[in-house]
């Protein structure tokens, strides 16, 4: 009796029911019945109206056989599953969809690994497939938080645990690729899955042994090794998720990996956080790049109170972002950038003074080790700054140099970047850092015109004396100039001061000067001159600056020189020689034999580049009397590490010197205009001479200065004279003071026809500063404002004093008094 009620009622179940159960054997070993699969999987195709109530049995019965360990028959619903899901492509899939997730959420929720696995792979098959309609209502919150979780697995055996891990990056790229393609639902975007997706990502990427080899474009393993390696699966992973970031959520995408390098301290070292950004920026789209950089300069804002390694790291990091991303950068972004690295270069000279101010006089290892940190920091730094600005087109690397030099602090510029209160050490430290960062951003750069490559905005401060205030601050300005005027890569072929035999082997490139060229050394080239005429007086000066003089004067003659600009060159080089032999620098003897080696080696440059027989001869007789009676004039004698210098130097040994009138005479066969080579170079003055702390060099252009016997004519007059009554009588003769007088005129009409108008110009600022020097004097003491009762500050010693005065001591004008 209870068989036939057991076989009533099995009879009077549904059909779905009973094609359901057919499908699952007696045994589980034996698998799922092929057979009956096939007529269920017919019946959910004929009748998909039924597809949710099939979904809703076999949920049933799975989670009654997960409970019951059942694990055998838990394979056999959940292979139904994805058959049925794999079959099916109706509108009606949805209700089955829930069920299916449902039953996916069963397995993962089990601590059973197997299960887990199980449920991820069946997942990973329903993300594959592309529906024909969305469904919005549809969250994946739960999955999400669960691969997270697996991908972070610490079970005991390493076998299974990388098997979780797997499941769940697997499982994570799912719901990547089940959602990311529709704009509409953009729920994976949302801040609290990113955080919890890219950690776990990042976290299986460590494990990556060789992190060099993957950094680059995205590469394609075979298949095995993905399924295998948690790492490499949870790179491409990652790859795949920042390609489909988009504009609005590319941030959120970025922002939890410095949250995950924070938390880990995985800046100093930064191995891998330098392979996930070069990860991040060849996944994403080009367009976007600029977004990944502002995000990394953000977080250099928020960490600049952190170690100087830390900060080290950032920067680097940053450098190899813009490394990849600095050709397709935007305007705003790039002065975003330097705007910020120059500011964090301030912050980091302001810690390291105050490092070393707070330890003063207890030189201790902990504040050596700061500084030398903090050194690093800003090695970084500019680093970062000069290559970025070295990838950038020219039209935008223009801009950059002039932004920079605006933060030079200059005297008479208006800076922004505040270095007043960091004294003159600060600031020396910030335009060291500046120079350099604008000598990597000018390295490698060919402007069209040199009018280009040095407008007076950027010239006249980088020609400042406040930036010779050092030796290695010279240093640098003229290497930049080197950067900047070198248009045919001839600069290394002159490295290094030396007397070069024959010129023409260096094979030195030029092209003919334009008339560009030509205006720009009328307007500017006293600047020019000027700095390497002060630059050779400079007590500090040591082998490499010589050497950088030398390169620049070989620069200018072969990239800006025409017939006019030598006879410049010629008279500065006899100037700078003139300064070793009179000495009112009161140079040291080595610095006098250097400018003397110096003269030599250019003048020897300078008579095979113009190719005038009779100047080369004259040259190449002085070098070689010099080589056997005065060596130490000679480069190669004088820059080595011992040399023997001379005690004085003899002004009357005419053999040893480059004697002017001899070069006039070989120039002037050869049609040169030498007229004004009798002139004496005098250096054009500028007003910041007078504001600066240099010694300045208006008394030096007001000095008659002493030519060498022989530079104007072969015999030269002794200037004393013996008294005697036949000099008192012609000293009182009236005739004589008329033709002293018509001398005078006749030399000063001599010298406004044949001076240039830009000596012409120099000497008459020297008399107006000087006239309005001594006018500002007289004013200041005749003209002072009228007492005030409030009173009048003044300042003493860095203190302010107010004086009051009565008011029955003020003296009021007769019109104000009744």
């Amino acid at each position: 009796l209870s068989a036939g009620v057991c076989c009533c009622c099995a009879a009077l179940r549904p059909r779905y029911k009973r094609l359901v159960d057919n499908i699952f054997p007696e045994d589980p070993k034996d698998g799922l019945v092929k057979a009956d699969m096939e007529k269920l999987t017919f019946y959910a195709v004929s009748a998909p109206e039924k597809l949710d109530r099939i979904g809703a049995y076999l949920a049933e019965r799975l989670s009654r056989d997960v409970v019951r360990h059942r694990y055998g028959y838990v394979l056999i619903a959940m292979e139904a599953l994805d058959q049925l899901l794999m079959a099916c492509h109706s509108q009606s899939i949805k209700p089955f969809v829930e069920s299916f997730l449902h039953m996916v959420a069963k397995l993962l929720e089990s601590g059973e690994p197997k299960l887990q696995v199980l449920g991820t792979n069946s997942f990973v098959k329903f993300a594959n497939i592309e529906e024909d309609t969305p469904s919005y209502h549809r969250r994946y919150d739960f999955f999400v938080s669960r691969f997270s979780a697996m991908c972070h697995s610490c079970d005991p055996d390493p076998e299974i645990q990388t098997e979780i891990r797997i499941a769940g990056i697997r499982g994570i790229q799912g719901v990547v690729r089940k959602t990311v393609n529709d704009e509409l639902r953009a729920t994976i975007w949302e801040p609290q899955h990113m955080d919890k997706i890219v950690p776990s990502l990042l976290f299986n990427m460590q494990k990556i042994e060789d992190i060099d080899s993957r950094t680059g474009p995205p590469s394609s393993p075979t298949g095995g090794e993905k399924e295998e390696n948690p790492a490499l699966l949870a790179e491409n992973c990652f790859r795949e998720l920042l390609g489909r970031a988009t504009y609005g959520n590319m941030n959120n995408a970025v922002r939890p990996v410095f949250a995950h390098l924070d938390y880990h301290r995985l800046w100093d070292p930064n191995e891998f956080a330098v392979s996930c950004f070069k990860i991040i920026m060849y996944s994403i789209q080009a367009q976007y790049s600029h977004h990944v950089i502002q995000e990394i300069l953000g977080h250099l804002d928020v960490r600049k109170r952190d170690s100087p390694r830390v900060r080290a790291g950032i920067i680097q990091v940053l450098l190899e972002a813009v490394a990849i991303a600095a050709k397709g950068s935007i305007g705003p972004t790039v002065l975003e950038v330097f705007n910020t690295l120059l500011k964090h270069l301030r912050i980091s000279v302001d810690f390291e003074l105050g490092d070393r101010r707070s330890s003063a006089g207890s030189a201790t290892f902990s504040t050596s080790s700061k500084e030398s940190d903090e050194r690093i920091v800003q090695n970084a730094i500019i680093q970062t700054i000069g290559f970025f600005g070295s990838n950038l087109p020219d039209y935008q690397r223009s801009e950059i140099m002039m932004f920079i030099m605006g933060k030079v602090p200059v005297l008479g510029t208006s800076q922004s970047l505040d270095s007043s209160h960091l004294g003159d050490m600060g600031t020396r430290r910030i335009q060291i850092m500046l120079l350099r960062s604008l000598l990597m951003v000018t390295s490698g750069y060919k402007a069209t015109t040199i009018n280009n490559a040095l407008p007076p905005p950027f010239l006249d401060p980088l020609l400042s004396p406040a930036l010779m205030e050092d030796s290695e601050l010279r240093q640098l300005v003229l290497e930049i100039l080197h950067n900047l005027i070198d248009r045919h890569d001839n600069r290394a072929k002159l490295r290094g001061i030396r007397i070069i035999p024959d010129v023409s082997d260096l094979k030195i490139k030029r092209d003919k000067i334009s008339r560009q060229d030509v205006s720009f050394m009328k307007k500017h080239g006293q600047q020019l001159y000027r700095h390497i005429y002060l630059g050779c007086k400079e007590e500090d000066n040591v082998q490499k600056n010589f050497e950088l003089l030398f390169t620049s004067l070989a620069l200018t003659t072969i990239e800006l020189a025409n017939e006019e600009v030598v006879i410049d060159l010629i008279r500065l080089a006899i100037a700078l020689q003139d300064i070793a032999i009179i000495n009112e620098d009161n140079l040291p003897m080595f610095n006098r034999c250097g400018v003397m080696a110096l003269v030599a080696a250019y003048l020897n440059f300078l008579s095979q580049m113009i190719a005038v027989p009779a100047f080369c001869q004259h040259v190449s007789k002085v070098i070689e009397t010099r080589s056997l009676e005065a060596s130490y004039f000679l480069p190669e004698t004088i820059f080595k590490d011992k040399c023997n210098l001379p005690k004085s130097l003899e002004k009357h040994e005419k053999d040893l010197f480059f004697l002017t009138n001899k070069i006039a005479e070989s120039l002037g066969g050869s049609g040169y205009s030498v007229e004004r080579l009798s002139i004496p170079y005098v250096p054009q003055v500028t007003d910041e001479d007078r504001l600066s702390r240099r010694k300045s060099i208006v008394d030096t252009v007001s000095l008659q200065v002493d030519i060498l016997p022989g530079n104007n004519t072969e015999d030269k007059i002794d200037n004393t004279e013996e008294i005697t009554f036949e000099a008192l009588k012609k000293a009182i003769d009236n005739n004589g003071l008329e033709e002293q007088e018509k001398e005078k005129r006749r030399l000063v009409i001599e010298k406004f026809q044949k001076a240039p108008f830009e000596e012409i110009a120099a000497q008459c600022e020297t008399k107006a500063n000087l006239l309005h020097d001594r006018l500002a004097q007289i004013l200041e003491l005749t003209i002072r404002p009228p007492p005030s009762p409030s009173g009048t500050m003044t300042i003493t010693a860095g203190h302010a004093h107010y004086h009051s005065v009565p008011v029955y001591e003020m003296k009021f004008p007769d019109l104000c008094v009744y």
